[in-house]
C-alpha cells in the first residue's frame, strides 16, 4: 500500500520566477527573494509558499537547520562565460572579481547541513574550483545526492527572445514591471521539468524518474506520490 509521507520543508533560495518550483507538490516551501518586483510575481503564482524578501545568503546561514531540502540558485553572473567574454580587452563591460558566495554556500551546505541540498549556477569561464556533481545544459549542479543527466529545453541566449523564453517556461510577465532586466529574469529560470526531476531524486532516488521523463507540455496536473 502506498502512503503519503509528510510534507518536506523546502528552502528555495534566490527564488526568482519560481521555475524550479513550478511542478513541486506535497512540499512546504519557504522562498527567499530580495528583489521586490520579482517577489511580487512569485507571490502571485505561489500564494501558499512562505515568501520572505531578504538576503538569501544571510538567511541560509541563520536558518539552514530548519529544512529538509535546500535549493540554491545563487545569482552569480560574475562566473559566467558570457560576462567574461564581454569583459575582454576593448569591450564595454568592466572586469570584476568572481563572487565567491557560490563556493561559500557549497562548502557550508556540504559540511553543516544534514538534509538534502543542491546548488545551481551557470557553467563558469574557468575550471570549477569544486567539481560539479553533474552538468546539464549550461548549468552546473552541486549536491549531496545523486541525480542523473536528462535533456531539457533551455533559454537560447543567442537565438531566443522574451516571447520564446516565456513560452518555454510557461509564464507571462507582460503585466509585471521588474527593476531587473526582463530577459535576464527569464533566462535565470530553471526548467520546471528539471526542478521536479531533481526534487524526486532527492526524495526517492533515481529509480523514480520514469513519470517525469515526459515532454513538459504534456505534463498536466502532476500528482506525485512518494514511497
Amino acid at each position: 500500500m502506498i502512503e503519503r509521507i509528510r510534507k518536506w520543508r523546502v528552502l528555495n533560495l534566490y527564488a526568482g520566477l519560481g521555475g524550479n518550483r513550478r511542478l513541486w507538490t506535497n512540499v512546504d516551501v519557504t522562498a527567499i527573494e530580495n528583489n521586490e518586483s520579482i517577489a511580487k510575481f512569485y507571490k502571485d503564482h505561489f500564494p501558499n509558499d512562505n515568501l520572505i524578501i531578504t538576503d538569501a545568503h544571510q538567511y541560509l546561514l541563520e536558518h539552514y537547520n530548519e529544512y529538509d531540502f535546500i535549493w540554491s540558485s545563487i545569482n552569480c553572473p560574475t562566473h559566467s562565460r558570457a560576462r567574461f567574454w564581454s569583459a575582454k580587452p576593448n569591450k564595454k563591460v568592466k572586469p570584476v572579481f568572481p563572487d565567491m558566495k557560490l563556493y561559500e554556500e557549497i562548502l557550508f551546505l556540504k559540511h553543516y547541513f544534514n538534509g538534502k541540498w543542491v546548488v545551481e549556477n551557470v557553467v563558469p569561464f574557468y575550471t570549477p574550483l569544486i567539481e560539479p556533481s553533474v552538468i546539464i545544459g549550461r548549468h552546473c549542479f552541486w549536491s549531496n545526492f545523486h541525480f542523473n543527466h536528462i535533456d531539457v529545453e533551455e533559454a537560447d541566449i543567442n537565438r531566443g527572445n522574451k516571447d520564446t523564453w516565456q513560452a518555454l517556461h510557461n509564464v507571462d510577465i507582460s503585466k509585471y514591471s521588474f527593476t531587473a532586466r526582463r530577459d535576464k529574469v527569464l533566462r535565470n529560470c530553471v526548467n520546471s521539468y528539471l526542478g521536479l526531476h531533481i526534487l524526486n531524486c532527492a526524495r526517492n532516488g533515481v529509480k523514480e524518474l520514469k513519470e517525469v521523463q515526459k515532454p513538459i507540455n504534456k505534463y498536466k496536473n502532476p500528482e506525485i506520490i512518494f514511497e
